[in-house]
Order: C-alpha cells, then structure tokens, then sequence
C-alpha cells in the first residue's frame, strides 16, 4: 500500500502535534481557477496561525498524498483531468495511476489511515432531493457512521434534502453536534431551522464526545455542525428560490451522479453573481478556526 504522507505531517503526529485534515474536491470541482487554489492555501494559512499543521488530502498519479505542497495545490486547481474520488472509485483511480480529488468520504479514510483525528470542509454530502426516485444517497453518510474522524462543516450542503439527510444519520447513528447552535447550519445561510439534539458550547467539549466515543469502543465520527457568522450569511428564502431553480436545469440537461453536486454549485454561483462562492469562502476559513481548535483541544486529552 503505497501512501506520501509530508515529513511535516509525519514530523507532527510522531510529536503529538495538532493536525487538521483537508478535502481536494473543493480544489478541483467546488470552486472555479483561481479561487479555488487561494481558497485552499487561505484556509491552510488560517490553520496554521493556530499552531496546527494542515494536511490537505489527494491522489496523484495513483498515490494517495497526505499533506499537498503548495505546488501540488496548484496543479490539481489547474488541471482538468482530475476525479472526483468517493469510496468506490478508489480502486479504479489508484490502479489506473490517475489524479483523484478527495471528498469527504475518501479524506475521512486517508485522514484515519494517518491518523488525523479532524477533518475541516465546507459541508459534507448527503441526501439528494428526490432520493425516494433516484435513490442518491452520498456515502459521505455512511463514512461518518464507520470512520472514526470528527468532521467539522457547515452543515448539509444546501442544494440537498437536509431533513432526510438527518433522518439517516440518524438512522445510521451518527452523532451531530452544533456549535453554538441547536439548529443544523445550512451553508450558505447560519440556520436551517430544523432542530439538532446536541448543542456544543467548546472546542474541549467536542473533543471530549469524541474521547468518549473512542473509550466505549463506538465506531463512527462526529459530525460538527458550524454556522457561517450571521453578517456574512445569505438570505435562506432567496437561496432557496436559487437553488431550486438550478435543480429545474440539471433534470433538464440529464445531469445525475456524482455530476450533479458540481453542477449545481456551479450554476448557484452564476444565478448569485458570485455572492454564494464568497459565502462558500467565508463559511470554510469559518470551519479552519473551529477544527483547528478542536484539533488542539484533542491533542490535549491524549497529552
């Protein structure tokens, strides 16, 4: 089994150091060039002024890298050949030596594999709308049930079905936490309006559900719900309006599978003249401040 992980990354976990996991989809399908690549390094750098490493996540030329360069990060946001990677296209990309960007699900195994305990994105996927129909369920979802890594975001991405996709944590057992919060956030704007059981008031407390869950031997992450600040929150009604109609288009032009998440970002972006891509910017230097205290706080217990 063949893995780079950086000698900074390395270096870090042999000392006990705070390491913040980071996803490549958001590079190479969530955001357009150049934003995507000062996006990327901008979180990195906000990680790092909390004296944690980051460690973003990707597949290059069939080898999963732990702890991208910079020139690494630039590459993938350049390039037009590169997968999105999930669970079931690992095999493939790896043994085809291809170029593979992260999601959520496959930065959780990397992330485990290394031993990073927490991993920061913009917001995981889940239930697609219409699922009863298309039976699209993202195995983001069952990842958090089976991979032991505390997932901080900004919720459910907002172009998805929220209500089903806590109905199958749920149902899968997956804790959810909010931060500061007892709604579920709802990406582009702080609140959903549909109530999380668990409000968290600390990066220590988080740290501690998880050390729990870890002392009883209960498989599974944590799922850390974390508003975007109020001032820089989208109105949800004009977002929902917006969302629906790029969901009308991607039925129109046949757009299904793992096609349909970048797609539909995408045409957000155009139908909000740029506003949803700076809230997606804003929302995930928001989730790099809290993981990274998280991180600290969890390196703490192990201390």
């Amino acid at each position: 089994m063949k893995i780079n992980i950086s000698q900074e990354v390395i270096n870090a976990l042999k000392n006990n150091q705070p390491v913040v996991a980071l996803e490549s989809t958001i590079i190479s399908h969530g955001m357009p060039y150049p934003d995507n690549v000062k996006t990327a390094l901008m979180v990195e750098d906000t990680i790092r002024k909390h004296g944690v490493i980051p460690a973003t996540i990707g597949i290059i030329n069939g080898i999963p890298t732990i702890g991208m360069s910079k020139e690494e990060i630039e590459e993938f946001g350049k390039r037009n050949d590169v997968e999105k990677v999930s669970r079931r296209d690992l095999p493939f990309i790896i043994s085809k030596k291809k170029w593979g960007a992260t999601t959520v699900a496959t930065t959780m195994i990397f992330a485990h594999l290394a031993g990073i305990k927490v991993f920061v994105t913009g917001g995981i996927g889940g239930v697609h709308r219409e699922a009863e129909i298309t039976m699209d369920i993202s195995s983001d979802l069952q990842e958090l049930a089976s991979t032991p890594v505390i997932v901080v975001c900004a919720g459910i991405k907002a172009i998805l079905d929220l209500e089903k996709t806590l109905e199958y944590l749920e149902t899968l057992g997956v804790t959810v936490l909010g931060y500061k919060s007892s709604t579920l956030a709802d990406f582009y704007s702080n609140d959903s309006g549909l109530k999380i059981d668990y409000q968290m008031n600390t990066p220590e407390e988080i740290a501690e559900c998880m050390k729990v869950k870890e002392e009883y031997n209960l498989k599974g992450g944590l799922l850390v719900s974390n508003p975007i600040p109020k001032e820089k929150s989208l109105d949800k009604k004009k977002m929902d309006e917006i969302i629906n109609k790029a969901l009308i288009e991607a039925k129109q032009n046949n757009i299904h599978g793992k096609e349909v998440t970048p797609f539909l970002l995408k045409k957000v972006v155009e139908l909000t003249n740029g506003d949803s891509l700076k809230a997606n910017i804003d929302l995930i230097i928001n989730n790099a401040h809290l993981g990274s205290e998280i991180a600290k706080a969890y390196t703490n217990y192990l201390k």
